[in-house]
C-alpha cells in the first residue's frame, strides 16, 4: 500500500487540482479533512468511490500505483487483480479531464423569490448541464432577463455567479441585488473618495447608479464567472 503522500500527489495529478482547497472543491469535502487524514495518513475510502464515479479514476491506481489510471465498466468498478473477463479497462485519459464530464445545475430568475427589500432569494426556473468544472458548490446560475449588459452579455444567456467572491475588484462585473428590481449584472468600481461603489451596465441607456460601501456585502452576490450565450 502506497503512503498517504503518494496517493495525494496521484490524486492531484490526476484531478488537475495543486491545493488541499482545490481537492477538497473536487471532493466535496472541507479542507479541515483532508488536513486530518493527512495527519492518519490514511486516505477514506468514500474518497475512492467519489474519484471513480466522478473522473472515472482506478481505486487500485490509486492506491497502489498498479494498474490502468482510467477504468471504465457497464456493470461498475472491476478490482485490478479480479478476472479479466469481468472488468474493461480503457486507457481513456480524457475521461479525467474537467471538462469531459457534465453535471445539472439548477437555473434561476434573476427576479428574487421575495420581491422586497429583503435581500435576493434565489428561485429555480429550470436546469441546465454544464462541465463540472463550472459548477463548485459556489456556483449560482442565473438566465439573464435584462439587457443591461449588452451586446457584451446578452438576453436569454446563463451566467456563473460565484457567491464566495464578494471583494470588489474594479472592473469586474458582479451580481448585485436591487431592492424591487432583483438581480442585476453590473461592473463595479469603488469610489473610495465618497465611500461608495458605483454600478455601470454595458447598454448605454442604462444609467450608472450607486450604492454605500457599507452595502457592499449585503447587495452583492457574486462576480461573474462565466457566460453561455449565442453569439
Amino acid at each position: 500500500m502506497s503512503s498517504f503522500d503518494q496517493v495525494f500527489e496521484r490524486i492531484k495529478s490526476a484531478t488537475n487540482t495543486r491545493t488541499q482547497v482545490e481537492l477538497a472543491e473536487v471532493l466535496g469535502i472541507r479542507q479541515s479533512s483532508i488536513s486530518d487524514a493527512k495527519r492518519r495518513n490514511s486516505v477514506p475510502a468514500d474518497w475512492y468511490l467519489k474519484l471513480f464515479e466522478q473522473y472515472g479514476l482506478n481505486p487500485d491506481w490509486l492506491k497502489l500505483g498498479q494498474g490502468p489510471m482510467y477504468l471504465k465498466s457497464e456493470e461498475g468498478y472491476q478490482p485490478y487483480d479480479g478476472p479479466a473477463a469481468l472488468s474493461l479497462r480503457e486507457e481513456a485519459a480524457h475521461y479525467a479531464e474537467p471538462e469531459s464530464k457534465g453535471t445539472v445545475v439548477n437555473v434561476h430568475s434573476m427576479q428574487s423569490e421575495n420581491e422586497g427589500h429583503d435581500g435576493y432569494e434565489p428561485k429555480a426556473i429550470g436546469k441546465l448541464n454544464v462541465p463540472r468544472s463550472l459548477a463548485p458548490s459556489s456556483i449560482l446560475v442565473v438566465k439573464v432577463e435584462g439587457s443591461s449588459m449588452e451586446p457584451y452579455i446578452r438576453r436569454g444567456a446563463y451566467v456563473g455567479i460565484d457567491q464566495n467572491k464578494k471583494n470588489v475588484v474594479s472592473g469586474e462585473i458582479f451580481g448585485v441585488f436591487v431592492p424591487y428590481e432583483g438581480l442585476l449584472l453590473k461592473r463595479v468600481y469603488l469610489d473610495a473618495d465618497r465611500e461608495r461603489i458605483v454600478l455601470r451596465s454595458e447598454n448605454q441607456a442604462h444609467p450608472e447608479t450607486e450604492i454605500h460601501v457599507d452595502k457592499a456585502q449585503e447587495r452583492i452576490v457574486g462576480r461573474a464567472v462565466w457566460v453561455i450565450q449565442d453569439l
